[in-house]
């Protein structure tokens, strides 16, 4: 431990209720689930005052906000079952139904956004690219607050370093544990940040017209480029990454960057 290394010693619970205070059990609150929840909190109210420009029906924008709770988490479980721990899950099948245990994946939030919303767009006769270039502005937003929850939970850090920004995790490996990692935690929270804070700006400098596709475009080519880069220096998150030269977060988010490529290629041609 360097003199300048941050001992990180956060307790993942904000508070915890006994189990003889309710009739239910013991719980705690954490801070991850409260981060989340502030997610789709700040993101309702930002799709507010976009919904509101554009004349949609708030009544829509209600409906749109339950399409993504229910496949955001859903298919944030599934993803970290099948893609993460298949062998497991597929024996337990019940315990995917755990979600209080841990173990949600962002690919697989990725693409339960992406189903749920093409069925919203069905449902409300909303072009599909229409919807998605506005949902992905707050869902960058989501990314940053899920990243500082993972902070505060002291998981998915990145390999040994002695940069003088490290962090000792002592909640993950113990007192007495010295060595300092890279907070890969904040290195992804702070780029969905800026990623936020461009899209919600490029949005409005069209004056909530952009070129159909290209918000979207952007959003996958800058948020999977970044997770892809700084998986490099993460530690694997289960043991058969170990042996792999891309792990598992980085093969996922290579047809994501495909896809937003085309995507602003598109929306180039289409709007010149």
């Amino acid at each position: 431990m360097q003199l300048l290394d941050i001992v990180w010693n956060i307790r993942p619970e904000i508070f915890i209720i006994p189990e003889s205070w309710t009739l239910i059990g013991g719980f705690s609150v954490r801070w991850y689930g409260l981060l989340f929840a502030f997610g789709f909190i700040f993101g309702y109210l930002i799709l507010q005052k976009i919904f509101k420009k554009e004349g949609v029906p708030i009544k829509v924008l209600d409906e749109l906000a339950t399409y993504m709770i229910i496949f955001t988490i859903i298919g944030a479980r599934l993803g970290h079952c099948l893609f993460y721990e298949p062998g497991y899950y597929l024996y337990h099948p019940l315990d995917i139904l755990k979600i209080w245990e841990g173990g949600l994946a962002s690919h697989g939030a990725a693409v339960g956004i992406v189903i749920g919303l093409y069925f919203f767009a069905r449902r409300y006769n909303k072009h599909y690219l229409w919807v998605m270039d506005r949902i992905v502005i707050v869902v960058a937003l989501a990314g940053f607050l899920i990243r500082m929850g993972n902070l505060m939970n002291s998981e998915i850090f990145g390999d040994v370093t002695t940069l003088p920004w490290g962090f000792v995790f002592v909640q993950y490996f113990g007192e007495g544990y010295t060595l300092s990692h890279h907070p890969t935690q904040l290195y992804e929270a702070f780029s969905y940040l800026l990623l936020f804070v461009f899209l919600y700006k490029y949005y409005w400098i069209h004056k909530g017209a952009p070129a159909e596709g290209a918000i979207f475009g952007y959003f996958l080519i800058i948020l999977w480029s970044v997770r892809f880069l700084i998986e490099f220096i993460k530690l694997p998150q289960v043991d058969f990454e170990k042996t792999m030269f891309l792990n598992m977060g980085q093969l996922l988010s290579i047809p994501f960057i495909i896809v937003g490529i085309i995507l602003l290629v598109r929306a180039k041609k289409v709007n010149s």
